[in-house]
């Protein structure tokens, strides 16, 4: 099982650290479907130490989505370091991770995220100023390289080993592929090999079988999961079921979607009120109706849409309307875990 530090995990199951997802309304989602580990959207170290409320905010960890990793970036040492003891002194937070995977140019300018890549050095001397300045385990979250002639993924993980970090997350592709192409799960492997701290491996993991494959090739410790689980939680929970017995559970029903659709928009509201979350949530509602017969007619209507309980309305007229098409068609859906949240 997936172990860092003295935190164990209770499946192999990660969910990425995803920018404007990854707030509690998706990550207690993504729990109560059983992940493993929960990752919140990267902070800024600066904006962490200027202490604007939305930054504290982002800090928030509802005790519910425990075990968690709180991922933070930056270029300046001492902001750094800075940042890393506020949440380790005055957040709930189980791991501090930090972020040298992001490609955005806004990042890589201020000599953070995926500009790490090209220096080894580097890599050793922030991390281990922030393994002495903490006391919860600290993690590093990296791509294999910063372009294909740039490919350092075993000495950096290396240097983050000998700095003291706890664990690994590999993303397969390099900041210039950006999101396009192939994660090479090779060079996963090879760093798995190359240290003795755990390894996650991160890219290309669409679906359980997927999961399966990498878990299997790499021989990684465990497996993070981001555009895969986005509108799609039941990825998670399939995924888990997956790894632990060998069944394939099915897709869920579109009322399934939906009820946990809504779910997600509540607890948005709750966490930012009316007019943020439904703003915020027109795209993860174009993620939950991926697939589903006729949603194409109701995106641009939804895109519309400043109110919660009219987006309700929406998308319950549109599941009956979907019921009626099938014809009261017999389910196989996946029961959700989720089905006792509220």
């Amino acid at each position: 099982m997936l172990k860092i530090g003295d935190i164990e995990m209770k499946n192999q199951v990660v969910l990425a650290p995803m920018a404007g997802v990854c707030n509690p309304a998706f990550r207690l989602i993504a729990k109560e479907f059983g992940t493993g580990l929960v990752c919140a959207e990267m902070v800024s170290d600066k904006a962490i130490i200027h202490g604007n409320k939305r930054t504290r905010e982002m800090l928030f960890v509802d005790e519910r989505e425990k075990p968690l990793s709180l991922q933070i970036f930056g270029g300046d040492r001492q902001s750094l370091v800075e940042a890393a003891k506020v949440v380790d002194q005055e957040t709930n937070a189980d791991i501090i991770d930090i972020n040298m995977g992001c490609p955005v140019p806004k990042v890589t300018k201020c000599d953070a995220g995926a500009r790490w890549l090209l220096d080894p050095n580097k890599i050793y001397e922030m991390v281990s100023a922030v393994v002495e300045s903490v006391s919860k385990p600290v993690t590093v979250k990296m791509r294999i390289g910063w372009d294909s002639e740039h490919i350092y993924a075993v000495e950096n993980a290396r240097a983050v080993e000998r700095a003291g970090g706890q664990a690994v997350s590999v993303h397969g592709r390099t900041r210039e592929q950006l999101y396009t192409g192939h994660a090479n799960w090779d060079i996963i492997k090879e760093v798995k090999e190359a240290v003795s701290i755990p390894v996650i491996g991160n890219g290309d993991v669409a679906s359980p079988e997927d999961a399966r494959r990498m878990l299997d090739l790499t021989n990684c410790d465990g497996v993070m999961i981001g555009r895969g689980a986005l509108g799609n939680p039941w990825m998670l929970y399939r995924t888990i079921e997956y790894l632990q017995s060998g069944e394939l559970l099915p897709d869920p029903s579109p009322e399934e979607k939906i009820r946990i659709a809504i779910l997600h928009m509540d607890r948005l509201v709750a966490l930012k009120g009316e007019a943020v979350a439904v703003r915020e949530m027109r795209k993860h509602l174009a993620w939950y109706l991926k697939g589903l017969k006729g949603s194409a007619r109701i995106k641009d209507v939804i895109m519309e849409e400043t109110k919660r309980d009219d987006m309700v309305r929406i998308l319950d007229q549109f599941v009956s309307q979907l019921h009626m098409l099938e014809n009261d068609e017999p389910s196989t859906s996946a029961a959700s875990p989720a089905a006792v949240a509220q």
